[in-house]
């Protein structure tokens, strides 16, 4: 169902606040604080301080992983009311690796609009900076902290032919760059840290070599990982493991038989019928 974003409804506004440089703010975005009747933050004081610089005064109300689904029944509550809500995470765009999700599907799904303003995000300047292939692109965001299930989710992307881009900690970072090479081997990549701030800095090279020089760096990273261009010798893949290839990349099961034909050559039909044990 079509939904008109600005009938003079009550919207549920996804509204970006910069990242760290305060020049990043658009006209927008401080309209909009102003336009909206209180303002879901997933860090209140953080947010408390922007609106202080903007000479704004709105009611917050904390929002964060362990207490969005029970903010749901006040979002709506306000919606009914007729009130806008803002959402804003404690810095850049909600929902991108920060809490929103649960708020905007419950609006969407009592059909009330939810409209995103365009803003300050990292992962894009940290793509087009990195001289690594722009497009396309594949955004996975924070890899699990947990080493077993981190490697897990590198060998999944393992055979993936485009850009990946990564979220990282300062703390976490070596243990992931040595989980990268000891699954992705060898690639280019390029480290953001710091995007938008005085100390903003970027690592380019490959694994190996940027693992050596960003020992002991600071603040929040944006991983930059070309994809694998390698030729693989498909011959010693049996067509069930080339279909799951492609399915653990996200391909659905008749595009992947599409690219397995692709690739080695064959008609659609016959990787099909390997593949469902159609004789």
């Amino acid at each position: 169902m079509s939904q008109k974003s600005y009938d003079n409804s009550p919207t549920l506004y996804l509204i970006p606040t910069p990242i760290g440089n305060m020049e990043d703010i658009t006209l927008r975005t401080i309209n909009t604080l102003k336009l909206v009747d209180v303002i879901f933050s997933e860090d209140t004081r953080e947010t408390g301080q922007l609106l202080k610089k903007l000479d704004i005064k709105k009611t917050l109300i904390t929002n964060h992983e362990h207490n969005e689904k029970e903010n749901g029944e006040k979002l709506l509550k306000y919606l009914k009311e007729g009130k806008n809500v803002g959402l804003v995470s404690d810095r850049g765009t909600p929902i991108i690796s920060d809490p929103g999700y649960y708020l905007s599907t419950i609006a969407i799904e009592n059909k009330y609009n939810v409209v995103s303003l365009p803003g300050a995000t990292a992962l894009i300047p940290a793509l087009t900076s990195s001289g690594i292939e722009p497009s396309p692109f594949l955004f996975f965001g924070f890899l699990n902290s947990k080493e077993t299930k981190r490697k897990k989710e590198l060998e999944d992307l393992k055979e993936y032919p485009y850009t990946i881009i990564f979220y990282e900690a300062p703390h976490r970072i070596a243990n992931t760059l040595d989980n990268m090479i000891e699954i992705f081997g060898s690639r280019k990549i390029s480290i953001s840290r710091e995007i938008t701030k005085k100390f903003e800095e970027i690592y380019r090279g490959n694994i190996e070599k940027v693992k050596e020089e960003i020992k002991n760096a600071k603040g929040e990273m944006v991983i930059i990982v070309e994809g694998n261009h390698e030729q693989k010798n498909y011959e010693s893949l049996s067509i069930l493991d080339h279909v799951n290839i492609y399915l653990t990349q996200g391909h659905p099961p008749k595009e992947a038989i599409k690219k397995v034909a692709k690739d080695r050559n064959m008609k659609t039909n016959e990787v099909y019928n390997i593949y469902h044990k159609i004789k």
